[in-house]
């Protein structure tokens, strides 16, 4: 008998829990309820995958040309920079990889006079071609310091462009608490009821 009153007590708590209560609805229309549903299958989920700022800013990009313009931008000019850049440090590995296995294998000659000959030599053609390239890689390293200080600006801007978002956010879903203290009172009753059973 018991056992079988625990049991619905039980079962009516669960049902119960179910019931229509008022939910916690948006009360205005707001970019980040539409984070969730908006970005799966599409193109920007792959670059925003879980980071809320980038979901956010995404859905504002969809409404506002500059914007979407802006980020195509950013998008161009990284790819651009990979571009420019590969085609000089293939010529940069390649070299110093040929000057590093250059010097590996003279060491192994057993003249010493060629042996010093060679090594003179390629010191010569090394510190040459370090004059030659000395210019472009302080323009790459400065280049390298603008995508920094790009991506920077941008990660700024993109806080302040959603942040009034997903305060838009949070008022439009004014938490009440009915629902957390309707359980705790449900919570309250059984706790009861079980200590009361003999």
């Amino acid at each position: 008998m018991k056992k079988t009153l625990l049991t619905t007590t039980l079962l009516i708590l669960l049902f119960s829990c179910n019931e229509n209560r008022p939910e916690n609805k948006p009360l205005i229309e707001n970019a980040v309820d539409n984070t969730d549903s908006s970005l799966k299958g599409s193109f920007e989920s792959s670059r925003y995958d879980d980071n809320m700022i980038d979901k956010i800013y995404s859905e504002l990009i969809k409404n506002d040309k500059k914007l979407s313009a802006l980020d195509e931008k950013i998008l161009k000019i990284h790819e651009e920079e990979s571009k420019v850049i590969r085609e000089y440090e293939n010529i940069f590995i390649k070299s110093e990889a040929y000057y590093r296995d250059a010097k590996n294998q003279s060491n192994s000659i057993t003249d010493s006079l060629l042996k010093h000959q060679i090594k003179n030599q390629l010191k010569l053609s090394a510190d040459k071609y370090d004059i030659k390239v000395k210019n472009m890689k302080a323009l790459i390293s400065r280049i390298s310091k603008n995508t920094e200080t790009i991506n920077n600006v941008y990660i700024v801007f993109k806080i302040r462009k959603t942040l009034p978002e997903i305060e838009k956010y949070q008022n439009a879903h004014p938490l009440k608490t009915d629902n957390l203290e309707h359980f705790i009172w449900k919570q309250d009753q059984l706790l009861n009821e079980l200590k009361n059973i003999k």
